[in-house]
């Protein structure tokens, strides 16, 4: 008889710790996939969507590196205390492993404090849907910086970049558009240091716009239109030069006296600016003409309005 109790006992222990150890197991089962159903809440949304821009571009840092030495060695040498590899790191941590739809300017205040620099009176140039000739015109007369051709503006020119909140916190594939979400990466980047720029303006300051342009010259949804213009400070800007160009060949929609031009106008008046507006402003009217030398529009280099 003490025999079999004792057998019995022991069947009841093995019994009771076969019991705890599946319980244990069970718990231990029920708290990873709870992990796991979390984890993939938080990272597996973002990751899933498919951007409509294009990703990140390759070897970012390296890119954003580059033009930072560059910029430093052979546009401006006396911005040589400029440190690059900070600047890149602030970038960085603006976008990396975040949300590219939760992106904030405060995001990149850190940036900003370290590639910003003065810009010298006089020499602001603003431009909308002129991109490649504002540009142009600046290569060949560098007495007009336009955002671009600044320390900030020149490092993110034409690239693009985007995280995601899973590895390796940046997405390469695709990145979204400013009509997927406002604020995405290059459109906050943009916006923080276009404000920046008007803020930072003095003296007399430049715009090209574009007259071809059938929906007008001046679009309120432009950069220009919703940020540069209202950060111009009136204690600083003395007056402002609109240059209207026309595209050589192209459609004539809209002079000085036109529909858009006549709003901008009064935008900058409210705001105590004076004023000039000229068509086809001849210096940049003769750098369209290099390319178009034989066109009507460019004989004896005569205003074709």
């Amino acid at each position: 008889m003490p025999f079999q109790q004792g057998s019995a006992r022991t069947r009841q222990r093995t019994v009771l710790l076969v019991g705890i150890v599946v319980l244990l197991a069970a718990l231990v089962l029920a708290v990873v996939l709870a992990s796991l159903l979390t984890h993939g809440k938080q990272e597996v949304s973002p990751k899933m969507l498919k951007w409509k821009d294009r990703g990140t571009t390759r070897n970012l840092q390296e890119v954003i590196l580059g033009r930072c030495y560059n910029y430093i060695a052979e546009r401006y040498p006396e911005l040589g205390d400029k440190d690059c590899l900070k600047i890149w790191e602030s970038l960085k941590d603006a976008f990396v492993y975040k949300n590219p739809c939760n992106i904030t300017s405060e995001d990149y205040e850190p940036l900003m404090e370290l590639a910003s620099h003065p810009i010298p009176c006089n020499k602001s140039l603003f431009w909308s849907k002129t991109n490649d000739l504002v540009h142009r015109y600046t290569k060949s007369n560098q007495n007009f910086l336009t955002l671009e051709d600044t320390l900030l503006g020149y490092m993110a020119d034409r690239i693009s970049w985007c995280g995601d909140p899973s590895a390796p916190g940046i997405n390469y594939e695709s990145c979204p558009k400013r009509s997927e979400c406002e604020s995405n990466p290059s459109s906050v980047f943009w916006k923080v240091a276009s404000k920046m720029f008007a803020e930072a303006a003095c003296g007399v300051v430049q715009v090209m716009l574009n007259g071809s342009i059938e929906a007008g010259a001046f679009r309120s949804s432009s950069i220009f239109g919703s940020i540069e213009v209202f950060n111009l400070n009136p204690d600083k800007v003395s007056e402002v030069h609109i240059w209207l160009m026309h595209d050589i060949g192209g459609p004539q929609s809209e002079s000085c006296s036109g529909h858009s031009i006549k709003r901008l106008k009064s935008i900058l008046e409210e705001r105590n600016f004076k004023i000039t507006c000229e068509d086809n402003y001849r210096p940049v009217q003769l750098l369209q003409c290099v390319r178009n030398p034989d066109h009507t529009d460019c004989r004896l280099c005569t205003n074709s309005t």
